[in-house]
C-alpha cells in the first residue's frame, strides 16, 4: 500500500493494488479507513484508490470553503493525478455516493461506472433533514470527536452488528471527523437534492443498499436507482447503513462482479 498526498490540493490518498482502478469515496462520518474491507479481499484484483475527503483525516484542510461541487472537484483531481484523468470506476458510501453522483455529472469523462452504497439524493430533500444535517457542526464542536462518534457510530449498523466492528466504526469517526471539514460536508449534503439530474447520469450505475439501513433507508436507493437510467439495485440482508463493513462479502461480491462487467463490456 502507498500513501500519498496530493501537491495541489492536501487530499491524503492510499493507493492498492493493480488492475481497473476503483476510486472509494467515504461516507460523512468516516475516512479512507471504512475501505479496509475492500482492500484486503480486491487489492488482487483491482486498483483501489481511497480517499480522505478534504479536511478529514489525514487530509489538509480545505484553502476555501467547499459545497459540493468543490468535493467533487477534489474527486476529479484524484483521478487526474493518480490515474491519468481516467475513467475510473467510483464507489460512493452514503455521503461519498452523493459526491460521486455529483463528479458523474460534472465530469463524465472521468467516471467509467458508479456504485453507490447506502447513498441518498442528498439531504436537501427536505426542509427537516437539511435542518436536521446543519445542526452536526454545532454537535461535533459542543461534544468532540469522541462523544459525537459514540453517539453516531452504532446506529450506522445494525443491531446485530458484532461489538468489534461498533468499536472500529466509532473508532474511525473520532479520527476522521474534525471542524471545519465535517461542517463544510454537512452543508453540502443540506443544500443538495439530487432528484433533477439523476436522469442525465449516462454511465452503468449499481446501488446497493443493506436491508437494514435505519439512516439513509432503502427507500433514498431506491430513489437513486430508479432515476438513474438503467441502474441496478441490490439489498443485502442483514446489513446496516455500512453495508461494506458489516457485509463484505457480499458487497466485495457484488462489487467486483458489477466493475468485472462493465471493465468487459466497455473496458
Amino acid at each position: 500500500m502507498t500513501t500519498t498526498t496530493l501537491r495541489t490540493t492536501g487530499v491524503h490518498v492510499e493507493d492498492t493494488g493493480t488492475g481497473p482502478t476503483i476510486l472509494c469515496l467515504h461516507g460523512i462520518g468516516s475516512s479512507s479507513a471504512s475501505f479496509a474491507p475492500q482492500i484486503a479481499a480486491l487489492a488482487g484484483e483491482f486498483r483501489l484508490l481511497a480517499w480522505d475527503a478534504p479536511g478529514y483525516a489525514r487530509s489538509a484542510v480545505p484553502e476555501a470553503e467547499l459545497d459540493l461541487d468543490g468535493f467533487a472537484d477534489a474527486a476529479a483531481a484524484v483521478i487526474e493525478e493518480y490515474a491519468e484523468a481516467g475513467p475510473v470506476h467510483v464507489l460512493g458510501v452514503s455521503w461519498g455516493g452523493v459526491i460521486a453522483v455529483r463528479l458523474a455529472s460534472r465530469h463524465p469523462e472521468l467516471v467509467r461506472s458508479l456504485v453507490l452504497a447506502d447513498a441518498s439524493r442528498g439531504s436537501g430533500t427536505s426542509a427537516e433533514k437539511a435542518a436536521a444535517m446543519r445542526t452536526r457542526a454545532a454537535e461535533l464542536g459542543s461534544a468532540g470527536s469522541a462523544a459525537f462518534a459514540g453517539g453516531r457510530g452504532p446506529r450506522l449498523v445494525s443491531s446485530d452488528a458484532p461489538g468489534e466492528l461498533v468499536d472500529r466504526v466509532v473508532a474511525t469517526m473520532r479520527d476522521s471527523i474534525r471542524l471545519p471539514g465535517y461542517g463544510l460536508a454537512a452543508e453540502s449534503m443540506a443544500a443538495t437534492d439530487l432528484t433533477p439530474e439523476l436522469a442525465a447520469i449516462d454511465t452503468p450505475t449499481l446501488v446497493l443498499c443493506g436491508d437494514q439501513d435505519q439512516v439513509t433507508g432503502i427507500t433514498e436507493s431506491q430513489a437513486l436507482a430508479g432515476g438513474i437510467p438503467d441502474a441496478v439495485l441490490v439489498t443485502l440482508r442483514g446489513a446496516g447503513h455500512l453495508a461494506n463493513q458489516e457485509s463484505p462479502e457480499a458487497f466485495n461480491a457484488w462489487l467486483s462482479s458489477f466493475v468485472g462487467i462493465v471493465e468487459r463490456l466497455y473496458g
